[in-house]
C-alpha cells in the first residue's frame, strides 16, 4: 500500500444527524471509537482526510444549511485537507472530489462516516466505478434501524447487507484496526 496515494473520506460526520428522529446514541457510542481511531491513524500516517458534508438547502430540516448544523459532529472537528458539500448520496456526482483526488495522485480511498448503507455505500460504489481502490471500514461507519412494511431491520443487519453487496465487487471490507495496522506497517 502506498500511503501517498491514499485518502480517508469522512462522509457526513456532521451535527445534522443527532437532530434526526432516528438517531440512537448507543449506536453512535459504539461507532465513535472506530471513527476516532481511523482519523488519528490517518493523521499519524500522513494520509489526507477529506471531509464530506451533506446538505439539503430549503428543506427546513437538519440538513438545511440555514439551520447551522452543517458542521462537524462534536468530537470530530479535525482539520481536513479538503472539504466538499454534496446534495446527493455519493460524494462525487455534484462535487469536485474526483478532480481533487486525481490532481494529487490519490488512487486508494478508505471510506468511513454516516450512514453505512446510504452515503458511505453509494460513495464506495461510485469510487469503484471511477477506478479507485476502495477500503470500506464498516465498523467506522454508522447507521440506524429502518422499518419497511412493518419489518424493522437492525443496524447490524443493514451493515451486514452492505458488506455483502460491496465485498469483492466495489470494495474490500476491512475492520478499522486491520486498516490501521496496514497503515502503520507501510510507515515502518
Amino acid at each position: 500500500m502506498t500511503l501517498s496515494r491514499t485518502a480517508l473520506l469522512l462522509i457526513d460526520v456532521q451535527a445534522s444527524f443527532p437532530a434526526k428522529e432516528y438517531w440512537v446514541e448507543a449506536l453512535a457510542d459504539d461507532w465513535r471509537p472506530h471513527q476516532r481511531a481511523l482519523l488519528d491513524a490517518a493523521k499519524a500516517s500522513g494520509i489526507p482526510v477529506v471531509r464530506i458534508f451533506h446538505e439539503a438547502p430549503g428543506s427546513q430540516g437538519p440538513f438545511d444549511p440555514e439551520l447551522g448544523l452543517i458542521r462537524p459532529l462534536q468530537g470530530f472537528e479535525d482539520t481536513a485537507a479538503a472539504t466538499f458539500h454534496k446534495q446527493v448520496h455519493n460524494a462525487f456526482s455534484d462535487t469536485q472530489l474526483e478532480s481533487w483526488l486525481r490532481e494529487r495522485g490519490i488512487l486508494h480511498l478508505a471510506i468511513s462516516g454516516i450512514r453505512t448503507e446510504q452515503c458511505c455505500e453509494t460513495t464506495a460504489r461510485v469510487a469503484s466505478d471511477l477506478g479507485f481502490k476502495v477500503d470500506f471500514a464498516s465498523d467506522a461507519t454508522l447507521t440506524f434501524p429502518m422499518t419497511r412494511h412493518g419489518i424493522t431491520w437492525q443496524a447490524s443487519d443493514i451493515k451486514a447487507r452492505t458488506e455483502l453487496v460491496l465485498e469483492g465487487r466495489f470494495a474490500r471490507i476491512i475492520d478499522t484496526q486491520d486498516l490501521i495496522n496496514e497503515w502503520q506497517a507501510a510507515c515502518d
